[in-house]
């Protein structure tokens, strides 16, 4: 299942490349499980008889589960190998999926949602590592692009089909589907995915040196604020994916159905703002793109908390200002991960992991606090703001201690 490289340093044999659909369908199973379930949170609010504050937890929990994934799969794969570790993580995300769908209250769904985040978070996780073990660096960049935008299509197209799903076979019909999906993605690693790590002797030792690692980025003040402002910039709008179903439905009286179409519309400001960045990253300064960017994102979001602060909430405002808010987030998101990446060239891999995992830890705590109060949309407004000025103090503080 190896072949030789042609190129590649001293002769080394790299395996086999997998299907790229194949690593897709992993990676995208992860994502997909937190966006489809948006559009029922109502409908499980009130067949649970939750309050909108518990009934939210299961999305910040799942980022939660998303987040602490990051830090563990890599350093799991090392020593077990790519193959068993993600059916491992496909086998807990499957039989997680079961428990969501049979929850007799909202505490049973909150549980399951983090061990289906747990086990989701393999796909995230080791869908790119295997694409990293299996090529070059040149053709590695190549494929992780066109995964990227298999993947991208996830968030843009969930939402439409849980707002389909829950009011016509009801919310509990989603983690059966999920389940399913996660259930036959087990099945396509058992038969069609090979190992594509050798073990190794020394996985403990490269497990104590990645601790190492994580700990001198956690004392770097450059990376640090890098990586909370990023998540800052990027995750905090995980605040407003978790109150859009109650904005939408109990303050503006629209259809369910319409929640998915308005979420997904937040995927073309995300898409507009990245084409963008890749044409202006050679013409302008990465930290000046950054903070342009942010700062497009906390106009936006200080527009939306003077619409409902004025008493003017209404679907065109919302939807209008948050596609700029994302289309800021695009903007931004790119810079972010290269500055921050960019701290300590000589542990990019462990920087990479750590980042992702504050962006995460920053969109399950932005989303749990937008489950507090009573006013879905004041209260989303209120943390997107903090978020995007916390995310400038963090970008400012990074370039002075880089500089």
């Amino acid at each position: 299942m190896s072949a030789l490289a042609p190129g590649s340093p001293a002769g080394r044999a790299l395996p086999a490349p997998v299907p790229l659909w194949l690593l897709a369908l992993f990676t995208f199973s992860g994502t997909l499980a937190m966006h489809i379930f948006v559009p029922a949170l109502p409908y499980a609010a009130e067949g649970l008889q939750a309050s909108v504050a518990a009934t939210q937890l299961t999305i910040s929990l799942y980022i939660a589960g998303l987040a602490l994934g990051q830090l563990i799969y890599g350093p799991l794969s090392d020593h077990f190998g790519r193959r068993p570790t993600l059916m491992l993580g496909l086998g807990l995300y499957t039989l997680a999926g079961l428990a969501a769908a049979l929850a007799p209250d909202v505490h049973g769904l909150i549980a399951a949602r983090l061990f289906q985040a747990l086990g989701g978070c393999a796909g995230l996780v080791l869908g790119r590592t295997i694409v990293r073990d299996t090529a070059l660096p040149e053709e590695a960049a190549r494929r992780l692009a066109m995964m990227n935008l298999m993947v991208t299509i996830g968030p843009g197209v969930a939402p439409l089909i849980g707002a389909a799903m829950a009011p016509a076979l009801g919310w509990r019909s989603i983690f059966y589907a999920l389940a399913a999906l996660g259930a036959l993605n087990f099945v396509f690693s058992w038969r069609l995915l090979h190992e594509t790590a050798p073990l190794r002797e020394g996985a403990s030792a490269d497990v104590r040196q990645l601790a190492r690692n994580y700990a001198g980025l956690c004392r770097s003040s450059a990376f640090l604020g890098y990586a909370i402002g990023g998540g800052c910039a990027t995750t905090a709008m995980y605040a407003y994916i978790a109150a859009a179903p109650f904005i939408f439905v109990h303050r503006l009286h629209r259809p369910v159905q319409e929640v998915g179409l308005y979420l997904a519309l937040l995927i073309a400001g995300i898409w507009l703002g990245s084409v963008a960045a890749t044409r202006l990253v050679r013409r302008v300064d990465l930290q000046k793109l950054l903070v342009r960017g942010n700062g497009l994102s906390v106009a936006a979001a200080l527009a939306l908390l003077a619409v409902v602060l004025l008493g003017q909430l209404s679907v065109p405002w919302v939807v209008g200002l948050m596609s700029l808010f994302t289309l800021g987030m695009g903007l931004a998101s790119p810079a972010a991960m290269t500055q921050a990446l960019g701290v300590d060239p000589r542990i990019t891999g462990s920087a990479s992991g750590l980042y992702g995992f504050a962006q995460m830890a920053v969109g399950a705590l932005c989303s749990a606090l937008v489950g507090l109060g009573r006013d879905p949309a004041l209260a989303a407004a209120l943390v997107l703001v903090g978020a995007g000025l916390i995310g400038q103090i963090g970008f400012w503080i990074a370039a002075r201690r880089r500089a």
